[in-house]
């Protein structure tokens, strides 16, 4: 419940930014260029550090681990290391599957999902990640959350 309040929080601060940017836009108002969360977050010694972490939790719950019991952990890493440095605003494009096509056939619900989105929030808590840019990563994950399930 408290990811989810989070959540909300950070829609809430998104959805005012961007109209503030819109109408400084309109305006003629320049806008501040602010730097990619990927360096925000301290590039890709924190991704590296944040997916191997990650892992390790999400490899060690029950109600998850065996979704990854025939993956090749390896390539899994190595894709969820580009997958956040693309998304995050790194400068390495993600080439993987899509979402829907990466976790298709998985029967994935909604528990499964939050499960593993609260070990991502623990990660970056471990790793004393800025609560506010917690929460714009948890934000961004959320979004993704019915193409994960294939909704």
């Amino acid at each position: 419940m408290k990811l989810w309040t989070s959540l909300i929080a950070l829609l809430f601060i998104l959805t005012f930014t961007a109209q503030s940017q819109t109408v400084n836009k309109i305006e003629n108002k320049p806008t501040a260029v602010k730097e990619s969360l990927y360096t925000q977050i301290g590039g890709q010694k924190a991704i590296d550090a944040a997916v191997d972490l990650f892992y390790k939790k999400v490899l060690a719950d029950k109600k998850v681990n065996h979704f990854f019991e025939d993956i090749n952990m390896k390539r899994q890493v190595k894709r969820q290391k580009q997958f956040l440095r693309s998304v995050l605003g790194g400068p390495i494009k993600y080439e993987g599957k899509t979402m829907e096509k990466a976790h298709k056939g998985l029967n994935l619900k909604v528990e499964h999902f939050m499960v593993i989105a609260e070990h991502l929030q623990a990660t970056l808590n471990e790793l004393k990640v800025d609560p506010k840019l917690t929460l714009q990563v948890m934000t961004l994950v959320g979004s993704l959350k019915n193409k994960v399930i294939n909704k």
